[in-house]
Parts: structure tokens; C-alpha cells; sequence
């Protein structure tokens, strides 16, 4: 979840796009050049231990004018955690 917030800072669409499911991902990723993100807070998570294939991560992340709240869902595609969507 961390290096994927990262990602959206730096505007890194390749990165984006290689940890995001197969089953979901779009074929580009548009970013805000006017958002600037400040800060991310993870609030809880479930799942994602070594032992897991499903999780997921409530967050907000920070910008200049509010805050994105979201609980995302990840899976693990060959071997690899993805995001695959909101709930």
C-alpha cells in the first residue's frame, strides 16, 4: 500500500499498472497534475501475512485540499500482492 501511495505521488503509472490485478486494471492510469498528496495514514488492515491470499488496508490519504478515504482489497497473483479495487 505504501510504495502504490508513493507511486501516485511520483506519478509513476508503470508501477501502478504492474501491481494492480489483472482482473481490474485499466489499460491507463490519468493523474491530477493539481493534486498534490501530503501524507498517507493506514487505519487498519486485514489479511497479508505470509499465510494470507486476500487483505486489505483501510486508509486516508492527505492532500492539499482533503482527504481520499478508502478501504482498498489486494490479492496475491503469482505470488505477488495486487491491488484490485475499492470497497
Amino acid at each position: 500500500m505504501r510504495s502504490r501511495y508513493t507511486a501516485f505521488v511520483m506519478h509513476d503509472a508503470p508501477y501502478l499498472l504492474r501491481t494492480w490485478s489483472q482482473a481490474t486494471r485499466p489499460a491507463t492510469i490519468n493523474f491530477d497534475p493539481n493534486r498534490r498528496w501530503t501524507r498517507l495514514q493506514i487505519l487498519n488492515t486485514t489479511g497479508g501475512s505470509p499465510f494470507h491470499t486476500e487483505g486489505t488496508v483501510e486508509f486516508n490519504a492527505h492532500h492539499e485540499t482533503g482527504i481520499q478515504h478508502e478501504t482498498s482489497t489486494f490479492t496475491r497473483e503469482a505470488g505477488q500482492w495486487v491491488y484490485v479495487a475499492a470497497l
